[in-house]
């Protein structure tokens, strides 16, 4: 389902921020030797995520699903000067190309690379976070969530990429389609649970922002 037409989604690109050149190097690099590259965040959404950032000004980010580091560049633009990004990823054959843009970055000292199962990992890591973005494993999104809950504060922001599924939220559902029922579940916590007020954005294919209360 599209839920803007290439014209208006064209438009929204012309009017918003440009794209930075590494991040255009990126994307181009990502779409020549990745699969799936519809998976990168890209421009727009880059845009909103780095403005999102720059609005908090984070010391401390948690990035679930890197892919191919496009989000976590964009993330990095807001953090503090002693900050840091720590972002999770079960692919170990795309850590080189993560490497590689974060040091022509400039902040690869402040991103902190994990490799593994983060519902194993997030544990692990003793720091409360500002802002995190959750944009991995569909399926795990309502675990993601109660695991995250560990790791903020009162004012953390939490930020879940995919949540309309293109448009699969709002049509009838197969039961064998553990992606979408995991989705419905998520945004339904989301709603209700008391210790985050949320607001779904129609961006690019639904962004959730939640702040903890």
């Amino acid at each position: 389902m599209h839920f803007l037409s290439p014209q208006l989604e064209k438009y929204i690109e012309e009017s918003s921020e440009n794209e930075p050149e590494l991040l255009e190097e990126l994307s181009r690099e990502t779409h020549l030797k990745v699969l799936q590259p519809r998976m990168i965040t890209g421009h727009f959404q880059g845009r909103v995520l780095s403005m999102l950032s720059k609005i908090i000004n984070p010391t401390n980010i948690l990035e679930i699903g890197t892919y191919t580091g496009y989000s976590a560049l964009c993330l990095a633009e807001g953090l503090k000067k002693e900050g840091e990004l720590h972002t999770i990823d079960i692919n170990e054959e795309l850590i080189d190309l993560q490497r590689k843009y974060f040091e022509k970055s400039g902040f690869g000292a402040q991103i902190i690379q994990h490799t593994g199962d983060a519902l194993q990992i997030i544990p692990t890591l003793d720091i409360n976070f500002d802002l995190i973005f959750i944009d991995a494993e569909k399926r795990e999104y309502p675990l993601y969530f109660h695991a995250v809950m560990n790791k903020t504060k009162p004012g953390s922001i939490i930020l879940s990429d995919n949540v309309l599924w293109s448009g699969k939220v709002v049509e009838p559902v197969d039961e064998k389609d553990k992606a979408t029922m995991a989705l419905l579940e998520y945004n339904r916590t989301l709603k209700e649970d008391p210790r985050v007020a949320t607001v779904l954005l129609p961006i690019r294919d639904g962004l959730t922002l939640s702040r903890v209360l």
